[in-house]
């Protein structure tokens, strides 16, 4: 999720708060719309694609796995990435998730670049960040694009990590019907309560953005109106998944699991195991939400694990299934 700088400056903080082939534009597009710029055929019916956003006036680097059979409809499932926006490690370079969707019959969706974001419509323009609306883009933009090009059912999915572990909740929330499923692996959903505040500011901040930008001062309506905690019962009749560890160190915090790299499994044992302590808290305030509002969710709250992409990749597999019936789901 973190470069390692940036995750020091982030993860000192949220511990204080414990104490080939290129497509161009088809002739006669709507120069305002949404549209697929170019793309890219990758290996492993990998294809990397630029998708024009209108709302941001950019153009977003998306890679789409082709479901196993690309002549016949499919499913989608969308994987956001961490606070780097995939820069810094994403699913396609630190999970196996090509060679695990690849005989499966849904379309993968995982978009770059947000970083800092919360993958939200900002109300103003950031200095260093610029004009973030990843939500539209994400929620009205991208799907049907997607759907289009590459033989869409129109049913989808949702799941992220870390900072995007909470931007799946906004972003259902902000479009109902939008998402059969969503999956939060190691997200921290509460947002206007004190310290949720200061988590956001923090990973906000990690990359030199301003969150009052993003939804104003810390007494403005707008940090209530988009926290998912809050709002839970809009979640009724949409399969949540969530999980999270504990921060103590488990079977992927081992020079094998931090990809043979000492530096990330000092990383992740220095302050992933605190960043990992603050999601489980924040998973087990949730999950008491759920229950009392008597809304059903699959969880996941492993015994162990730090805040790094093993545990990540494990929750991606054992979140599919909750995915596979939501989208199969007549």
């Amino acid at each position: 999720m973190f470069g390692r700088a940036v995750g020091v400056r982030v993860a000192v903080t949220v511990l204080g708060l414990l104490a080939g082939v290129v497509v161009g534009v088809p002739a006669g597009a709507d120069p305002g719309a949404a549209r697929i710029e170019d793309q890219r055929v990758e290996p492993d019916r990998t294809i990397d694609v630029g998708v024009y956003s209108p709302a941001m006036d950019i153009v977003t680097r998306v890679r789409v796995l082709r479901a196993a059979d690309p002549k016949a409809p499919a499913p989608t499932l969308y994987l956001l990435n961490g606070v780097g926006g995939g820069s810094d490690g994403n699913w396609l370079d630190r999970t196996d998730v090509v060679e695990f969707f690849k005989d499966k019959q849904v379309n993968v969706v995982i978009p770059f670049g947000g970083a800092g974001s919360y993958f939200a419509d900002w109300r103003t323009d950031d200095p260093v960040l610029g004009k973030q609306r990843w939500a539209t883009f994400l929620t009205k933009e991208l799907p049907p694009v997607i759907d289009a090009e590459f033989g869409g059912t129109g049913a989808n999915a949702i799941a992220g990590l870390s900072m995007a572990g909470t931007s799946v909740f906004q972003l259902a929330l902000g479009e109902p019907g939008l998402y059969r499923a969503i999956g939060s692996y190691s997200g921290c959903v509460r947002t206007s309560d004190p310290r949720g505040q200061a988590i956001v500011r923090t990973v906000v901040g990690s990359r030199l953005g301003n969150a009052a930008n993003m939804w104003g001062p810390p007494t403005d309506p707008a940090w209530s109106a988009n926290d998912p905690y809050l709002h839970a019962e809009a979640l009724r009749g949409t399969d949540v998944y969530i999980s999270s560890g504990t921060g103590i160190p488990g079977p992927y915090d081992t020079v094998a699991g931090a990809q043979g790299d000492p530096v990330q499994l000092s990383m992740q044992l220095l302050f992933g195991a605190g960043l990992e302590a603050v999601t489980n808290l924040c998973t087990q305030q949730l999950r008491d939400r759920l229950q009392t509002l008597g809304i059903p969710a699959t969880v996941d709250l492993r015994p162990n694990g730090t805040h790094s992409w093993g545990y990540w990749e494990q929750d991606m597999h054992k979140s599919w299934p909750v995915f596979e019936a939501a989208l199969n789901r007549a």
